[in-house]
Formats: structure tokens, sequence, C-alpha cells
């Protein structure tokens, strides 16, 4: 019922648009759904489900200012075909302005970090995707407090700036505001930026993303990240992704560093996909747990998934794959979105199972 909910208020607030703007309105949205079975050493269970894999409806659009200026807005939505679920604006919703100085907009939205390298994986957004390594987890809608170790996050409260594209190279930086107010007299807040080239063949960027005083007062934590793609030629894709993860806590210092390396290739409409992700044992003299980051020997993990894709359609794919991850004798990592949860801080599990999934864009 909350679904439809959803739809009826996003058509409502289409038909209360002018007649001029909805000339320049486009209503989009994707479901995405998984039939799973996977299994755990962890808990020793073994759970077969159905999972929504990031399906979202939305609209967006634009106003002709005059002078090469344009008014932006957009405004999307979470769906779960699997539960009937849904909120109209919890993913990337705005309202800014366009011209030949770039792009200003505010609203909750994907941060540069997390953008500048997730399309390299081509199992994002399901449960295989790198966020159960890269970027320590997913924050798909939170704040300055309500996730405080995710990397790989929709900021809310967010204000972004986008250059224009200069002979393939851009830039795109962002603030999360301080608004929150922890009892800890902290004052956290978020800058994100990537530098991007895009060149046809070749795609690179480096990005950086501050968590000020996230972990408490006066302390900083840092992500750093170098990717490269080639585009052999049409149909085939490689490449590679390196992170550095660093938190400040009340007792020290936490590293983590983490490769990542994707392989795809079309043939007409089947498609193979590869994904490969290795953490490397965290150090530092941290006490604490950062989310899935804990200091230690064998605290790393791998997670590789192998996968097909068929299109049925433009629009319309029906996929499989394998994902396995393993983690080391004292690693905690869990698949970031659709997580088993009862393996959450079990060391040493393996996860591992299959999925076959239906996903249909309009």
């Amino acid at each position: 019922m909350r679904v439809f909910s959803c739809a009826a208020g996003a058509l409502a607030l289409l038909a209360a648009l002018p007649t001029q703007a909805q000339e320049n309105v486009q209503l989009y949205g994707r479901l995405n759904v998984a039939l799973e079975a996977l299994h755990s050493s962890g808990s020793g269970d073994s759970v077969q489900r159905v999972s929504n894999n990031r399906s979202v409806l939305g609209f967006r659009g634009s106003e002709d200012l005059g002078g090469s200026w344009q008014a932006l807005f957009q405004v999307e939505g979470t769906l779960a075909p699997d539960t009937g679920a849904g909120s109209l604006a919890a993913r990337d919703t705005r309202v800014g302005v366009q011209g030949p100085w770039g792009t200003l907009f505010g609203g909750n939205w994907t941060l540069p970090y997390n953008s500048a390298t997730s399309m390299l994986d081509p199992f994002y957004p399901t449960t295989a995707g790198y966020m159960s390594l890269m970027g320590n987890g997913s924050a798909s809608n939170d704040s300055n407090t309500s996730n405080t170790y995710s990397f790989d996050r929709r900021q809310q409260n967010s204000v972004h700036y986008w250059t224009p594209q200069w002979q393939g190279w851009s830039l795109r930086v962002a603030r999360g505001m301080g608004e929150e107010r922890p009892a800890s007299g902290a004052h956290p807040a978020l800058t994100s930026a990537a530098l991007i080239y895009d060149g046809g063949a070749l795609y690179a960027t480096l990005a950086q993303e501050d968590h000020h005083d996230y972990q408490g007062r006066g302390l900083t934590d840092r992500g750093s990240k170098l990717a490269i793609a080639w585009r052999i030629d049409s149909a085939t894709q490689l490449a590679v992704a390196v992170e550095s993860l660093r938190y400040a806590t009340a007792t020290g210092e936490l590293h983590r560093r983490t490769s990542y390396f994707s392989a795809t290739r079309q043939f007409g409409r089947h498609g193979l996909r590869f994904g490969l992700a290795h953490a490397q044992s965290a150090s530092g003299s941290a006490l604490e747990s950062i989310g899935t980051v804990r200091a230690g020997a064998d605290t790393g993990a791998t997670h590789a998934t192998a996968g097909y894709d068929y299109q049925l359609s433009k629009r319309s794919s029906l996929y499989a794959y394998y994902t396995h991850l393993a983690n080391g004798r004292n690693g905690i990592a869990d698949f970031a979105i659709n997580s088993l949860g009862r393996d959450t801080g079990v060391a040493g599990a393996t996860l591992s199972g299959v999925a076959l999934g239906l996903r249909h864009n309009f």
C-alpha cells in the first residue's frame, strides 16, 4: 500500500506543476529484485529470500532561465517490490541551477567520493556490491550522526558544485552541512571531492572525503581513492581502484587499505561480469571497531563475485551471480546491503550464495 501511496504522491505533484514546466519533466524508475540462496559459516544457517536491490521511483526536470542558465529539480524515492515499502524523497533529491559556470544544488544527494567509482562495480547496488569492503559499508540516506563510519554514502543536508567538463576533466565537490549537535559538543560536518577524467577509452578519478568530528570532538576521518578504467572496445571494460581509510578515535587511529578489480564483457545480449575486492588487515592503536573495520592480525577480507546478464530488451535484464565473501580469522565484514544481519560482529565468517534477478528500467 505504501508503494501506491508513494506513486500517487509523485503523480499528484507532477499534476500540480505549471503546464510550461511539465514539458521538461521526466518520470523514471528502476525495479530490481532477486531470488537469493545464501549460506554463512558464522551462524551455520542457510537462507532463501527475495531481496530488493535499490529499486527507485522518481521525477526530474528543468526550466530555461535564459542566458544558458537552467533551474533543475529532482525528487527520487525508494521502492521495495518485495515488501511494498517506500519513501517519496529518500534518494537523490535536489533543487539547483546549471549554467556556463557549472552546476550548483542542494538536497539529499550521493557524494562525489561515492559516485566517482560506483559505476565501475558491475554488481552495484546489489547484495554482491563492493561496498562490503570498499568504503566500509553503505549509507544510502544518512546525516552526520546517523552513520559515522561509511564512505559510500548519500548525504542529507548537502550542497554540491560540479564544474563544466574541460577536455575530459571535471571536478565535483560537496559539503555535508554541520546541522547536528550531539551531546558530546562536537560539530560534525563532511567534505567530499572527486577529480575526474573521462576521455572515452580511459576513465580516471582521484577522490577524497573528510568526516569532521564524526568519532568525537576534534577528530577527523579520511577516505582517499584512486581508480582507473580502460574501455578496450564498446563491449569490454577493465577497472581497478585502491582506497585508504583512516579513522581517528579516542583511543588512537585506525587504518585500512582496500583494492578492487572488475571486468565486464558484452556479447550481443549476453554479458559476463566479474568483481574482486580485497581489504587488508587494519592497523593502528584504536581499540574500537568502526563499522566493520577493526585493527589487528587477520582482520581483512576478500569478496569475489562472478555473474551473467541477459538483455531481454533495452530496458529489461535477467541476471545471475555467485558471490563469496571470506573474512580473515578476526574479520567481521558482511554484505553491505541486504546483509545477513545475524552474522554482524561474528569474526571469521564466510558468506556465499547465488542469486537470480530481474531488473527493469523505465
